[in-house]
């Protein structure tokens, strides 16, 4: 009889319902003889000799961090209630680390005791107050000279996928090491956000497991993982206390004696709300200060700036960016004076190390930037290596006002944001044509228009790479200008290798490097199909800036030209937990879904990217395609007419008509469009050899000619 509220179960009361809990149902209930809350585990149906077995193993065992077993009745077990949450990565190195060595310590005790776990995935650790717990062990098994259980029925191998050794994957007879691979799998996850692993089916992930090295991981532990994960168990550590061992040798290393800072965004106190950006901008500028000064490590701006408006204490901002200081401060302008306040706490015990007030004329900006970022090197003790007067550049504070303007529309990301954008930075050019960054946040904003296709990409292109040049003459130093330009090369001219002597000029400029990173991975790396190095870049640049979205929403972008769509869809959700309703984040996701063929959930997520993003040419394409994919063709036809009528008005970005006619069956004008979004230089054609979505036209007659002309043959 199946279990509901207020059932009782022997002496047992059944409170609510858990979850499902490996071949069991798992139930919150009340031991009414001790008045106790507990978890019951009740045998699903076929499974009473594996039930018997778990009950068998966890008795077995006494461990902290292993669930406590209270008792067994005929087709269910009694288990201590667990207060927490499964564990999900991504944690930082110094959370990650002790959890590690928690469930290492766990799974050493059960093979202490001879027995296997066989199924360890982040699902089955609960991380509770007081530390992970290890859960199910429905498929343990006592370690035999014989031990080739690992299929149970013909045909079906136990297990999770995406956690399986190879031998275990193979059937293969199993020992300790098997385990290992498996945890080895679990920290990767933890520390990466994403699995070793991954695929659309049981065969796709289990050929991952066999053949396939998963990416790169940036990480004090990426040895460690990386030798749990040997495909030859021979290869790997021989038992769970070396793990421990080598996890404690880790965490025990004596910390870095180097400083380190977030500057979060400095409220803005001013009457007019919209001064916001001016607020914005100060922070920036401090950071970028710091940015340049040896021995010190800077939070980005991205990952920094997550925290606005949020209801975070310092020590916890602190222990997510991994760093021992945090500067706050606000900003108070009123016509041509301005009120700032900073100050800088150690996070460690709250402390205010320094603070102070600044009164002044709204001209002195600079020169209060400049005494912040001095004030705070010598707090910390390092040197701030200023750039000679001669050679910094003060700007009007009119030009500086319309450039920060202009930053905060563009990175809203939007046609109508980068219009606005486009304004505002010209006005700062206007009042000041030697301001360097001026130019290149219009180079900036002429190429995400390109990107988008809300403009002539060709003359885009064009005005991106003369912004670039302009800004490049009065400072050669700037990596994000040349990376600009080894964008232009790319997509422009399809010149790939001037856009890798560009990139390579953009990665030598140390401090600023992370603004090449996305570019470089995105727009070389990725049309080349050099697809493991582009997710192994934005997963360096995922460790150096750790909550940047937009690390995040391309590294769901090359996952998805990896086919690796669970995943994809993974780094898209921990993208949108950062933004809501990111328009790119949302896209990646809906495409992942479509390649799975789980329709109904890419077309509720085009709606939801339409109604919060607005109707445009791209959101347009995504709804269109995720109609057709569900079979809704005449809602699919009607969005096509939209953008048909849409395109009238503004420059066609082909490769969006290309992916719907293709989702609506129409090879030979597809392949039209895509011939269409060669000759305007579209960027994301550039794509052409890895996209999923151009996989019905790469059989097409004129297939290797579009290849040709992008020089990708």
């Amino acid at each position: 009889m199946p279990l509901s509220v207020g059932d009782k179960l022997g002496p047992y009361e059944i409170l609510a319902p858990v979850g499902e809990g490996g071949m069991g149902e798992v139930w919150k209930a009340r031991d009414t003889r001790l008045d106790r809350i507990v978890a019951i585990k009740r045998l699903k149906g076929e499974h009473n000799s594996r039930f018997q077995q778990e009950a068998r193993a966890i008795a077995a065992l006494n461990h902290p961090n292993i669930c406590v077993l209270h008792d067994v009745g005929p087709d269910y077990l009694v288990m201590e209630y667990l207060e927490g949450q499964p564990l999900k990565g991504p944690l930082p190195p110094e959370e990650a680390i002790p959890i590690a060595i928690q469930i290492a310590g766990a799974v050493e005790a059960a093979h202490g005791k001879g027995i296997l776990h066989r199924d360890l995935k982040p699902a089955n650790v609960m991380i509770t107050a007081t530390g992970a717990k290890l859960l199910d062990f429905g498929l343990a098994r006592v370690m035999t000279n014989t031990d080739a259980d690992t299929l149970t029925v013909a045909g079906t191998i136990a297990g999770t996928a995406a956690y399986m050794s190879p031998e275990q994957a193979q059937g293969k007879t199993l020992d300790e090491r098997s385990d290992i691979f498996s945890f080895g799998a679990v920290l990767y996850e933890m520390i990466s956000g994403t699995r070793a692993f991954a695929g659309d089916s049981m065969a796709q992930v289990l050929s991952a497991v066999l053949r396939d090295e998963p990416a790169a991981l940036y990480s004090p532990v990426a040895d460690i993982v990386k030798r749990c994960m040997s495909k030859d168990p021979a290869g790997r550590f021989q038992s769970m206390s070396e793990v421990k061992a080598a996890l404690r040798q880790v965490s025990t290393k004596p910390e870095t004696s180097q400083p380190s800072i977030a500057v979060l965004p400095f409220a803005n106190m001013s009457a007019d709300k919209e001064n916001e950006y001016f607020s914005d901008g100060l922070s920036e500028e401090i950071i970028n200060a710091l940015t340049k000064v040896t021995g010190l490590k800077v939070t980005a701006r991205t990952s920094a700036f997550s925290f606005r408006s949020k209801d975070v204490e310092i020590g916890e901002i602190a222990r997510k960016l991994n760093v021992e200081h945090i500067l706050e401060g606000s900003v108070r302008k009123a016509g041509n004076r301005i009120r700032i306040t900073a100050q800088l706490i150690k996070a460690a015990d709250g402390f205010h190390v320094w603070s102070e007030r600044y009164d002044r004329e709204l001209t002195d900006i600079f020169a209060i930037q400049d005494e912040i970022s001095a004030a705070i090197t010598a707090q910390l003790k390092v040197s701030l290596n200023a750039i000679p007067q001669s050679k910094k550049h003060i700007p009007p504070v009119a030009a500086y006002e319309a450039y920060l303007q202009g930053l905060h529309h563009q990175r809203r990301f939007t046609p109508a944001s980068l219009v606005r954008a486009q304004e505002c930075l010209q006005r700062a050019i206007a009042i000041d044509p030697l301001y360097a960054p001026a130019w290149v946040g219009l180079a900036t904003c002429y190429g995400q228009l390109a990107h988008i296709g809300d403009g002539d990409t060709k003359k885009m292109l064009s005005k991106t790479e003369d912004a670039a040049r302009k800004a490049l003459a009065l400072d050669e130093s700037l990596a994000h200008a040349h990376a600009l330009l080894g964008g232009v090369s790319a997509v422009g001219s399809h010149d790939w290798n001037a856009a890798g002597a560009h990139f390579r000029r953009a990665l030598e400029v140390k401090y600023t490097a992370g603004e090449a990173s996305i570019p470089y991975a995105i727009w070389y790396l990725r049309p080349l199909g050099r697809l493991e190095e582009a997710l192994a870049e934005l997963e360096s640049l995922r460790q150096r800036d750790p909550l940047s979205l937009a690390a995040r929403t391309e590294s769901a972008h090359v996952l998805l030209m990896m086919r690796r769509y669970e995943a994809c869809a993974e780094m898209a959700l921990q993208a949108l937990d950062l933004e809501p309703n990111h328009g790119f984040a949302l896209f990646h996701l809906l495409l992942a879904r479509h390649a799975q063929e789980r329709y109904d959930e890419a077309v509720e997520l085009a709606e939801r990217a339409v109604a919060t993003n607005g109707r445009w040419l791209i959101s347009l394409a995504h709804l269109a395609l995720a109609y057709a994919g569900a079979g809704r063709t005449a809602d699919a036809r009607l969005v096509l007419g939209e953008m048909h009528e849409l395109a009238k008005q503004r420059h066609t970005q082909g490769s969006a008509f290309a992916a719907v006619y293709i989702a609506l069956g129409e090879i030979d004008t597809a392949v039209d469009w895509v011939e269409r979004s060669i000759d305007r230089h579209e960027p994301i054609i550039t794509t052409l050899k890895a996209w999923p979505i151009f996989d019905p036209i790469r059989s097409h007659p004129r297939y290797p000619q579009l290849l040709r002309k992008l020089n990708l043959a």
